[in-house]
């Protein structure tokens, strides 16, 4: 079968075509996260009782297990009877807004695979044709990280550092009562920042083609990193230990494998480059 009738050539198009086209493109983009958004306005019962409010109670999955693992090793410290905090919503549009924010950003969650590939429906035509095959699976890899560091930052961290919060007093005389919008925009940013830092992989992968890093400098300066693995970490996480801990180790293993990443790349880019070498 002839590969030009699998594979179209990229037809010439003026600047204004580009622009038009880049146009629909976003509208498709913006149009999925529209229908997602609503979907979740929708399901309002679902979203907030089964999604969003879920790591404030007990039963939560994440709570379950770590008391199974405790109880394993004959301990019922990670076991949690009460969360000891309440969320209130002490502004009359509070409710409504935070109603809207949680649709918007589980309607960009959801549709972030779609929405990503169609602005990599406009960007594909205009690579040469091995970048276009060096690139294949990009809306693949982008997708599962994404979704990876999604369910990381929900089932893992979010649990953990809202425990941690909601059991810290400086006094017993204090009781902990958490706006709504404080306790969304504390799970909304952790879990986001984790699904956003997972796509490291591909951003290596796609800075080490361009040429602009190596796996040589990405070893050299693997302590620099750490440092600002943890600083990145400190800021995102709410101020203590062990959330900032749990999103840093992840991060450095994705370091590891970006090193290594790169490192086949550039194997392979000496191995094109001494075959082209060798036939001229």
């Amino acid at each position: 079968m002839d590969q030009s009738f699998l594979e179209e050539e990229p037809k010439e198009m003026s600047f204004v075509d580009h622009l038009e086209e880049l146009r629909w493109h976003i509208i498709r983009a913006l149009g999925s996260i529209f229908v997602f958004a609503t979907i979740a306005f929708l399901a309002k019962s679902f979203v907030f009782h089964d999604i969003i409010l879920a790591p404030s109670r007990t039963d939560f999955l994440s709570y379950r297990v770590m008391c199974q693992v405790g109880q394993y090793f004959g301990s019922d410290v990670l076991c949690f009877e009460e969360m000891g905090f309440t969320i209130q919503s002490r502004q009359m549009s509070g409710q409504f807004t935070m109603h809207l924010l949680v649709s918007v950003v589980l309607g960009l969650a959801c549709a972030f695979p779609y929405a990503f590939w169609e602005i990599w429906r406009f960007v594909r035509p205009g690579l040469y044709p091995q970048e276009r095959k060096n690139s294949e699976g990009a809306v693949f890899f982008v997708s599962i990280l994404f979704v990876l560091g999604l369910l990381f930052g929900y089932y893992v961290v979010s649990p953990i550092s809202i425990n941690f919060l909601a059991g810290y007093q400086v006094d017993p005389s204090i009781v902990n009562e958490f706006d709504l919008s404080s306790y969304i925009s504390t799970l909304t940013t952790l879990c986001l920042a984790c699904a956003f830092m997972f796509e490291m992989p591909v951003i290596v992968f796609f800075l080490t083609k361009a040429g602009l890093i190596s796996p040589e400098t990405m070893k050299l300066y693997r302590r620099h990193a750490l440092v600002v693995i943890l600083v990145v970490g400190a800021i995102i996480t709410p101020p203590d230990v062990i959330s900032q801990i749990l999103i840093s180790m992840p991060l450095m293993l994705l370091y590891e494998v970006s090193i290594h990443i790169s490192q086949s790349i550039r194997k392979k880019d000496l191995k094109r480059l001494n075959e082209q070498n060798t036939q001229s």
